[in-house]
């Protein structure tokens, strides 16, 4: 299950996703997650689907390893799907004493879960064809217009980009320490879901542990090397759009007035 978790990883790769600015990448998130929001019907998802394909072919990340990150959200999935399917009122398709599925519940619950799977998904692409610098330098510029108003905008971008950091860190940490209490003789699979929980304390206790180790090995380092925010700092390589970002830009205007067409009309 650690494994699986793909938000906030890195896949190197040559693709024209990979070279796009990092702004570009966040406007696109973005807009694709407001556009999950328009459309509220199944041909709106079929659009939404073609140009999440789309995505996921230009940005050349296996296809398998983009949806494994869908496995650590299957709980929240299946309770979703469920809730909305038995409390939506409506016209009752089944029912079994005081439990009942409606039709507007099953078509609330499709929607839900497609909203849910294809957040997750597109959030994805951005983090994986995004290194940890390009998205903090993408966040600061994007977020550079609050300074005005004394918003710590690269103190903001810097808690981002170490958290993204230490995602596969701790991930790889987790599976180091489950490996060696398995050794040990912990079991992390049998008994209810109190013994499990009871279960995932030596697991839980030394991660901690070495979060915040790790968290005060790079608050010293920064401290050493005089870090002091973002004021009067300068970057190696500035952020500059180049033809293929406002190529970009020029299909997401296109994908989200379709996607108000849509709601409109209905479709």
């Amino acid at each position: 299950m650690i494994r699986d978790i793909t938000l906030g990883q890195y896949y190197p790769a040559d693709s024209v996703l990979h070279r796009l600015d990092p702004r570009t990448k966040f406007v696109g998130t973005l807009l694709f997650v407001i556009s999950l929001f328009i459309f509220h019907t199944f041909p709106g998802y079929g659009a939404a689907t073609i140009f999440l394909a789309g995505m996921i072919v230009l940005s050349k990340v296996p296809v398998s390893f983009m949806f494994r990150g869908l496995k650590a959200i299957l709980v929240i999935l299946l309770f979703t799907v469920v809730f909305n399917m038995l409390l939506t009122p409506g016209r009752v398709i089944w029912q079994l004493g005081l439990l009942k599925i409606t039709w507007e519940g099953m078509m609330q619950a499709g929607r839900m879960a497609i909203r849910l799977v294809y957040l997750v998904v597109g959030s994805s692409i951005m983090t994986l064809t995004t290194t940890p610098n390009q998205l903090t330098n993408g966040l600061e510029n994007l977020m550079g217009p609050l300074n005005r108003i004394h918003v710590p905008v690269h103190e903001i971008a810097m808690m981002m980009s170490i958290a993204l950091r230490f995602i596969p860190i701790l991930m790889e940490e987790t599976d180091k320490i489950m490996k060696a209490q398995m050794a040990r003789g912990a079991d992390f699979e049998s008994g209810n879901i109190i013994q499990k929980a009871k279960n995932m304390i030596p697991l839980l206790v030394p991660l901690f542990v070495s979060a915040f180790r790790r968290a005060n090995d790079l608050a010293m380092a920064m401290e050493a090397r005089c870090y002091h925010g973002g004021e009067g700092r300068t970057q190696m390589k500035p952020l500059q759009y180049k033809g293929r970002d406002y190529a970009a830009y020029g299909i997401l205007m296109g994908y989200m007035a379709l996607s108000i067409v849509f709601r409109i009309w209905g479709i």
